[in-house]
C-alpha cells in the first residue's frame, strides 16, 4: 500500500487500482507421431496423464504434467485455441482449474463456477451458489482458490461458511452444509474447497488474521452429513493462556492434500493472531503455523511439526506438502511464509533437513535443520519500529511451485521484500467483519536494506535448496507454476506474460501478453490427443495492495478474468 497498513482494513482499501522423489533415474519421453500426446514413462507424477482432477494433479503435489507434445522445440508455435470470460473480474481470476474428460471446471470470482468444452471453451453450465449477503462484507469478499472433484461432483467451499457439492454433467446442487457462521465467527468461511480422501471432504476456514477460533471441518463428501471438526487452537493453558485462544487466528485456509498409501491428508494452518503482539498470547500457540497429519475418517491427529512456535511474524504454514523421495523413504518438503523450506520424514514428521529460500531474511540467524529450532530469533518489541524480513505475504505467496522428476528440480516463485513493523496492543471489542487482528500500530512493506525489492523464478534441488538457475522479476510472480515432459517450465507474471522456460537452464523460449496479470495455478491437458495450456489470467487478490508501497509500478496494472488457453498449430 501506498501508505502504512493499521488496526482495521476494509478489503476496498486494499485492491489495485485497476483490478475494481528427487527421481534417482530420469525417466525419458517417448517421441509421438503427429497429432499423438508424448507421456513420460509411468512413474509417481505420471497417472491419468490427460486430466488434471486434483488441484496439483497429483496428490504429491508436483504440478507435473507428463505430457510432452508440447515441447522445447516446438513450444514458440504455441497459439491461442479459446478463450472463456466469466463476466465478472472483482479481484481476477485466482483458482486452479480442473480438466476431467474434455470438459474443464474452475470457480472465478464470487463462487462463479463455470464446466466448459475443454476443447472449444463452449459453456456447458454454469452455477452460483445463492449467498448470505453477510458475505459481500468479508474482507476475504469475492475470492475463490481452488475446486475438487469426486465420486461425479464438483466440490465448493463458499464465502459464506458453507461446503457445497455440484452434479459435475448438470451443475445442478447435489447437497449444501452450512458449517460456519460470518456472524459469530469473521473469516470464518472457506476461500478454498475441501481436499477429498476417500468418502470424506476435509477443508479448514480462512481468517487466521482476524479474531476467531479457526478449525478444520469433515463433511461426507456423498451426503454432505457432518463427520468431525479440529481445533486448530489446541485446547491448552500452556499454547493459549487464559481466553486468549478464543481470538486466536488459525485455521486452514489452502487446500490440503491426501495420500492414499498412508490414508493421511496433510493440511498446514495458518499464523497466531494478533499477528504481530504475542505479549497476551505467551506459549508455543500450537496449532498455529503448523503442518498437520489427519486421518481422514476421525480428524485424529498422527503427528504435526509446528515450524514456527509462538509465531510474531504472520508467516502461516499453510502452503503446499510436496512428497519425493529422499534415500529410498517418503519425505515432505514443505515451504513455510517465512522463507524456509523444512525436509521432514512424512511418517511421522521428523526432520531430515531445512534450507532457505529467502535471501534476505532477519527474524532468525537461522533455522537448526536437525531440531527446526529458530536460532538468533528477532524480537518485535512494542511500541517501537522494527524492520523484519520477510514481510507478511511471505518469501512466497500461497501460489505453489512446481516439481519435474526428469530434472530433479523444483521450480518456484520468491521474492525478496520486508516490513517496517510497529507492534501494538490491539482490544477485539467492537471490530466488524472485515477488521483485520494483527497487532499493529503501523505495518508497510518496503525494501530489504540495501537493495530493491525484487522477485524471481527459481530452479533449485527441492531436498538441499541448491540453486540450478534463477530468473528475475520486476514485480514477484504471484501465479501456480507448472512443469511438463516437455522439458518446459511456464510461469506467469503481474504485468500479465506467460513465460515458457528451458526446464533445465532457465531460457526463454516463448512468452505471450494475456491482457491481466496471472495470480491463478496453470494446468496441461489433453483432449482427442492434442495437448493444451490453460492460463487463467486476471490480476487481483488480496495481495498486490499489501505489495505497492515496495512496488509502486503495481498500480498501473490491469485487471480482468480471463481463462486463455493454448495449444500449437
Amino acid at each position: 500500500m501506498n501508505r502504512p497498513l493499521h488496526k482495521s482494513v476494509h478489503p476496498a482499501t486494499l485492491w489495485p487500482v485497476a483490478a475494481v522423489a528427487i527421481i534417482a533415474a530420469a525417466t525419458l519421453s517417448v517421441p509421438a507421431p503427429a497429432g499423438a500426446v508424448a507421456h513420460a514413462i509411468a512413474g509417481p507424477g505420471d497417472a491419468d496423464p490427460d486430466n488434471w482432477t486434483q488441484y496439483h494433479r497429483t496428490s504429491n503435489a508436483w504440478r507435473y504434467s507428463p505430457l510432452g507434445q508440447i515441447n522445447k522445440s516446438n513450444v514458440k508455435q504455441l497459439r491461442t485455441a479459446w478463450i472463456h470470460q466469466p463476466g465478472d473480474i472483482t479481484a481476477g481470476l485466482i483458482s486452479t482449474p480442473l480438466v476431467k474428460d474434455g470438459v474443464m471446471y474452475y470457480v472465478a470470482p464470487n463462487n462463479n463456477v463455470f464446466a466448459l468444452n475443454a476443447a472449444t471453451g463452449e459453456r456447458l453450465w454454469a452455477y452460483q451458489p445463492k449467498l448470505d449477503p453477510v458475505a459481500s462484507q468479508s474482507f476475504y469478499a469475492t475470492l475463490s482458490r481452488s475446486l475438487t472433484m469426486g465420486h461425479g461432483n464438483i466440490y465448493l467451499g463458499t464465502m459464506d461458511g458453507r461446503f457445497v457439492a455440484i452434479n459435475e454433467k448438470t451443475g445442478k446442487e447435489v447437497w449444501s452444509t452450512q458449517l460456519t457462521d460470518l456472524k459469530k465467527c469473521f473469516g470464518c468461511l472457506f476461500s478454498s474447497s475441501p481436499i477429498l480422501a476417500g468418502d470424506v471432504l476435509i477443508g479448514g476456514s480462512t481468517g487466521g488474521d482476524q479474531p476467531q477460533r479457526g478449525k478444520i471441518y469433515a463433511v461426507n463428501a456423498i451426503t454432505g452429513e457432518k463427520m468431525w471438526t479440529f481445533d486448530t487452537i489446541r485446547n491448552d493453558p500452556k499454547s493459549w493462556p487464559g481466553d486468549t485462544g478464543d481470538v486466536a487466528g488459525g485455521g486452514a485456509w489452502l487446500p490440503g492434500t491426501y495420500d492414499a498409501a498412508s490414508d493421511t491428508v496433510f493440511i498446514g494452518t495458518s499464523n497466531a493472531a494478533p499477528d504481530f503482539y504475542g505479549d497476551g498470547r505467551k506459549g508455543d500457540n500450537l496449532y498455529t503455523a503448523t503442518l498437520l497429519a489427519l486421518e481422514p475418517k476421525t480428524g485424529k491427529l498422527k503427528w504435526h511439526r509446528q515450524e514456527i512456535p509462538h509465531d510474531t511474524f504472520d508467516y502461516d504454514s499453510a502452503y503446499e506438502a510436496l512428497i519425493l523421495k529422499k534415500d529410498g523413504k517418503d519425505v515432505i518438503v514443505h515451504l513455510n511464509k517465512s522463507g524456509f523450506v523444512f525436509v521432514m520424514d512424512k511418517a511421522d514428521g521428523k526432520l531430515e533437513n531445512v534450507w532457505p529460500l529467502s535471501q534476505t531474511y532477519n527474524f532468525v540467524k537461522t533455522i537448526d535443520p536437525k531440531t527446526g529450532e529458530l536460532i538468533g530469533r528477532k524480537e518485535l518489541p512494542a511500541g517501537k519500529e522494527s524492520v523484519l524480513c520477510p514481510y507478511l505475504l511471505g518469501t512466497r505467496s500461497w501460489n505453489p511451485g512446481a516439481y519435474n522428476p526428469k530434472t530433479g528440480l523444483w521450480y518456484t516463485n520468491a521474492m525478496e521484500v520486508c516490513e517496517t513493523v510497529v507492534p501494538g496492543k490491539q482490544e477485539t471489542k467492537g471490530m466488524g467483519i472485515a477488521s483485520l487482528y494483527l497487532g499493529v500500530d503501523k505495518l508497510e512493506a518496503v525494501p530489504p536494506p540495501g537493495q530493491p525489492a525484487e522477485g524471481r523464478l527459481d530452479a533449485r534441488d527441492p531436498l538441499t535448496g541448491k540453486l540450478k538457475w534463477s530468473v528475475k522479476y520486476p514485480i514477484p510472480g504471484l501465479g501456480g507454476v507448472l512443469t511438463t515432459a516437455g522439458g518446459l517450465v511456464f510461469n506467469g507474471d503481474p504485468a500479465g506474460y506467460v513465460h515458457a522456460y528451458d526446464a533445465d537452464n532457465g531460457a526463454e523460449l516463448w512468452k505471450f501478453q494475456t491482457g491481466s496479470g496471472i495470480r491463478a495455478g496453470i494446468i496441461s491437458y489433453a483432449v482427442d490427443g492434442k495437448q493444451y495450456i490453460a492460463v487463467p489470467s486476471g490480476w487481483g487478490s488480496l495481495a498486490p495492495g499489501f505489495m505497492a508501497s515496495a512496488f509502486p509500478k503495481i498500480k498501473d496494472l490491469t485487471g480482468g478474468a480471463a481463462m486463455v488457453v493454448f495449444a500449437l498449430d
